[in-house]
């Protein structure tokens, strides 16, 4: 049922062209759940058609993820610290476990948003402990927008080849997306393995 919604309302604000691509996946990179396959594969059908330009549809889609996530970024910023101080103690969350996730993003924040832009169900979360741990922002943007970026051109490109196959659609939307995650546990365990050996080196 709510995903009919959603896609009643993806047909709706499709009549506002590269602006309701850009509404929906801002809805999509904040803190609102939607899944952002029902407007990139839609729109990169009307791609193949000729009803929408490609560069556009990234454009507006990677526009969208960039506003998205700043929303969480700066909410998280300027709110979730104060929140967290003040009542972090009823969930064992004191001053010393903030500043273990500030070192943390400090030093691993770059691969951590890389990696969870491309997880579903953390793609829009992972914009919430960066802003909570005060990740600079330049990084902060650099890797979330290659990691959105990677994600929306899987998906238009998807539309775009197989177009209105649903079943097909379905099949190779699962595919990829355990491939992804196969891959990015690969790079992230390989991302482990040069840590340890440099802080070897350094001891």
């Amino acid at each position: 049922m709510l995903r009919e919604a959603a896609t009643t309302l993806v047909e709706a604000i499709f009549d506002w062209g590269y602006l309701g691509i850009f509404l929906l996946m801002t809805i999509e990179s904040s803190f609102i759940p939607f899944p952002s396959e029902i407007v990139l594969i839609p729109a990169g059908y009307l791609a193949s058609k000729g009803d929408m330009n490609i560069f556009m549809i990234m454009l507006s889609a990677l526009s969208g993820s960039m506003s998205g996530a700043f929303i969480n970024y700066y909410l998280a910023l300027f709110l979730g610290r104060k929140i967290l101080k003040k009542y972090g103690k009823y969930f064992f969350i004191n001053e010393n476990a903030l500043q273990k996730m500030d070192d943390y993003f400090a030093k691993h924040g770059h691969i951590s948003t890389f990696i969870g832009r491309l997880v579903p169900g953390i793609r829009q979360l992972i914009s919430i402990p960066a802003g909570l741990a005060r990740m600079n922002l330049v990084v902060f943007s650099i890797f979330t927008a290659l990691g959105a970026s990677l994600w929306a051109l899987i998906l238009v490109a998807l539309g775009y080849m197989i177009g209105e196959n649903q079943e097909l659609l379905e099949n190779y939307l699962k595919q990829i997306t355990i491939i992804t995650i196969i891959i990015l546990f690969l790079l992230a365990s390989w991302y482990a393995y040069v840590q340890r050996n440099k802080r070897d080196k350094d001891a």
